[in-house]
């Protein structure tokens, strides 16, 4: 299957090149120089996954992500000049799942292009089972990925979904935030407490009944993260 893929980047040179590389791995490609034509690229269109650069006229890259997250969970990769760990962070925060700091490498841009979306298509990690399950006021339909809260669907991330998964399928374990890096985005884990944080923290937005004092996704102070073994586990 070709997959639509958005590039947006107001740096013309870097927008070509990215381009180039992406139709020879067989994608189609939309581009767009700045955040408002983006958006209106993605309302218009069927986009599959989105790099964005941050600093664009008209409409910024965080700007343009969180707009983008009204309507749409595709994966997005922040493409950016910035490489401070608290802008990787504020990257993340609005919704964005993966982040490259340019100068960039062409082959590792496309490596990670190809990765989130055949996570995002199959959401099924080697070492995470498939499988319903239902925690609490918590429903997760993995065939369809559809996560609900006491009937009503929530919207989650690739990588939030997959979190959750994890979580879900192994009550009252603690895991690791390396632990946790390690079995979702498949990689070696480094320095990665920040962003799994994170990426917590909007689970918990969107399951908790209060997420400053969560009854479901349990911190485990210089541990790590569990879901509490008090609820009962449903596989359907």
């Amino acid at each position: 299957m070709n997959y639509n893929i958005l590039v947006c980047d107001d740096e013309k040179d870097i927008l070509g090149a990215i381009e180039i590389y992406l139709k020879a791995d067989g994608h189609n490609v939309f581009t767009a120089t700045d955040g408002m034509s983006a958006l209106k690229i993605v309302e218009e269109n069927e986009i599959h996954l989105a790099i964005v650069d941050i600093m664009m006229p008209v409409m910024d890259g965080i700007s343009l992500i969180m707009k983008m997250r009204e309507i749409t969970n595709i994966p997005i990769i922040i493409l950016s000049a910035k490489s401070e760990v608290t802008d990787k962070i504020v990257g993340l925060n609005v919704g964005a799942d993966d982040y490259i700091t340019k100068p960039f490498n062409a082959v590792e841009l496309t490596a990670r292009v190809n990765s989130l979306i055949r996570r995002y298509f199959s959401l099924g990690a080697s070492n995470i089972q498939t499988g319903d399950l239902k925690i609490g006021r918590v429903s997760i339909f993995d065939k369809s990925k559809e996560v609900r809260v006491e009937d009503e669907v929530v919207s989650l991330t690739p990588y939030e979904y997959k979190i959750l998964y994890l979580l879900m399928k192994n009550p009252g374990r603690v895991f690791s935030s390396n632990e946790i890096y390690e079995s979702v985005w498949e990689e070696e884990a480094i320095n990665v407490r920040k962003i799994i944080s994170v990426h917590v923290s909007h689970l918990r937005d969107k399951v908790e009944i209060n997420p400053r004092k969560p009854d479901l996704i349990k911190s485990v102070y210089g541990m790590g993260y569990k879901i509490e073994d008090k609820w009962w586990v449903l596989k359907v």
